[in-house]
């Protein structure tokens, strides 16, 4: 159950990542943050009432206000970084996420078995080989590393904060709903920020309305990915469940080749492969 819901969020993960970036083409990084994660907040908000959610209310979800504090400042320093480039290096830093809870599953007792270490070994080279990094001639500004680092510390945090704001179906509903609308209120309150300084909020021409599915999407996606992974983390290892579920640039990839006909060079094409082999080790030991 753990490999199965791990490589979901992944999966998510990677599909919401591929429409947060196009999507950051056409409108600021912030406004597509607010955008969308209000879309999930409405959307989670009907299934908590529908489910009886509120009655799952407790001290857990400090940590899905936490999970909310840290998660648009992450996706936010992500974008920047992203912006500044190069991608071959901003990409494949960002999968250093991963080392935040493994070392609290590692700090909490978790202790894999050898044929899930090789795997651990095996799939984080994988990941970073697969988001192509550029070892030759790739001017980086020391902003743009900063700022990679700052986005894979928030996520690998997100990681572990979602995994504790709940211990049932219907609680992890109400955490992920608490945590959108936090997310929600701090990208807002970013948003307004930038507004007043001269930044602009809305792409030229408006938004429109036929974009909103796209924006939906990216909510959504995340978050599956979000409560996939709480779910994964809490019936296996959280070692195993944060090394599977980091594979979701390899699935960014694959995406940008099928919708967008990028050409996979051969050092991410042997990183897929070696995410693959990875997987197979950890779903297998």
């Amino acid at each position: 159950m753990t490999a199965l819901f791990a490589l979901a969020t992944s999966l998510l993960w990677g599909l919401a990542d591929f429409g947060g970036g196009l999507l950051t083409r056409r409108a600021p990084a912030l406004t597509v943050v607010v955008v969308s994660q209000s879309i999930a907040a409405v959307v989670l908000g009907a299934v908590v009432v529908a489910t009886g959610g509120w009655s799952e209310a407790g001290p857990r979800l400090w940590f899905a206000v936490a999970a909310g504090l840290v998660g648009p400042l992450a996706l936010f320093s992500f974008y920047k970084a992203l912006a500044l480039g190069p991608m071959g290096v901003v990409s494949p830093l960002a999968t250093l996420s991963v080392s935040v809870p493994v070392s609290v599953g590692l700090f909490l007792g978790e202790r894999p078995g050898w044929t899930q270490a090789a795997g651990i070994a095996v799939a984080v080279t994988g990941v970073v080989l697969a988001g192509g990094p550029q070892l030759r001639g790739a001017a980086v500004q020391r902003q743009a590393v900063l700022l990679t680092l700052v986005a894979a510390l928030g996520f690998g945090t997100v990681f572990v904060l979602i995994t504790e704001a709940s211990t049932t179906v219907t609680g992890l509903f109400l955490a992920l709903f608490v945590q959108r609308v936090t997310n929600v209120l701090t990208g807002g309150a970013a948003l307004y920020v930038a507004v007043r300084r001269g930044a602009p909020a809305l792409p030229e021409g408006g938004l429109p309305l036929r974009a909103l599915p796209a924006y939906a999407f990216v909510g959504l996606a995340d978050v599956a990915a979000n409560g996939t992974y709480a779910i994964a983390a809490q019936h296996g290892p959280v070692t195993v469940a944060a090394v599977l579920a980091s594979l979701y640039p390899v699935v960014t990839s694959l995406a940008a080749r099928g919708f967008l006909r990028e050409r996979l060079r051969a050092v991410q094409a042997a990183g897929a492969g070696l995410a693959l082999v990875g997987t197979l080790l950890l779903a297998t030991g």
